[in-house]
This record gives C-alpha cells, sequence and structure tokens, in this order.
C-alpha cells in the first residue's frame, strides 16, 4: 500500500486540540500546533499501518496507525470526524 491508497487521509487531533495532523491524499501533510496553522508541512508515506513523515525542513518522523488512532512521537491523535 502506497502513500496516495491508504484509509488514513484527513485531520488527526490530540485530545486537546493542541496538535493536529492532516494528511492530505496527495501525499502531503500539515501540522498545526496550537495557534500556529502550518507549524510543520512536508510528505508523507503509508505503508501498511506505519507513516513516514519528511518535512519540508529535513526533519524526519514516524508514526503508526493501531485501531484507528496515530500514535507519533509519543503523542496520541485521533481522528477528527
Amino acid at each position: 500500500m502506497n502513500s496516495l491508497a491508504h484509509n488514513y487521509t484527513g485531520l488527526w487531533v490530540t485530545q486537546d486540540g493542541r496538535i493536529r495532523h492532516e494528511l492530505l491524499p496527495n501525499g502531503r501533510y500539515v501540522e498545526a500546533r496550537g495557534t500556529r496553522e502550518k507549524a510543520y508541512q512536508g510528505r508523507y508515506v503509508v505503508t501498511g499501518s506505519h507513516i513516514d513523515y519528511w518535512d519540508d525542513t529535513g526533519f524526519t518522523a514516524d508514526g503508526e496507525f493501531i485501531d484507528d488512532v496515530l500514535h507519533h512521537a509519543g503523542m496520541i491523535l485521533r481522528r477528527n470526524r
């Protein structure tokens, strides 16, 4: 499964709403932190339930989707429905 053929697109949010990851269908993401709507942005690839991020500044990160919850850098993000 590649980044353009998965069911994880959309907005993922921490319980307090402070961190928001928007996974776009074109393989790009935008991360908001607090009032900074575009704190980070770049590309991502989903392989199975694993996600790898490459920020436009060169920063890299990854995470796992487990039971429709995104576990990323010690954070838990849920789909914003």
